[in-house]
């Protein structure tokens, strides 16, 4: 499985962890949105998976990787999106 397509919102505010919105096609055929890039505490970038709020206050992904592989592929290419995004401006 491969991301045909990514689209990125930047987010423009001075002092946000959120960094940007991501949208990912894949296969051309499936779609994953609001996947987010967040800035830690560090300065380093992180992705995280769309997630909603069960009764007990916690977060649960929607859609995730179901293995390390993938996930790096996808936050590779998820950054690498971003910067490129950033670059643009």
């Amino acid at each position: 499985m491969k991301i045909t397509d990514i689209r990125v919102k930047v987010i423009d505010k001075e002092d946000a962890k959120l960094k940007c919105v991501v949208s990912m096609v894949f296969d051309e055929v499936f779609v994953v949105h609001d996947v987010k890039v967040i800035e830690s505490n560090d300065g380093s970038l992180f992705v995280v998976m769309p997630s909603r709020k069960i009764p007990s206050g916690e977060y649960k992904d929607i859609a995730h990787p179901l293995n390390n592989k993938f996930r790096e592929y996808v936050k590779e290419e998820i950054l690498a999106a971003y910067n490129k995004a950033l670059a643009e401006r």
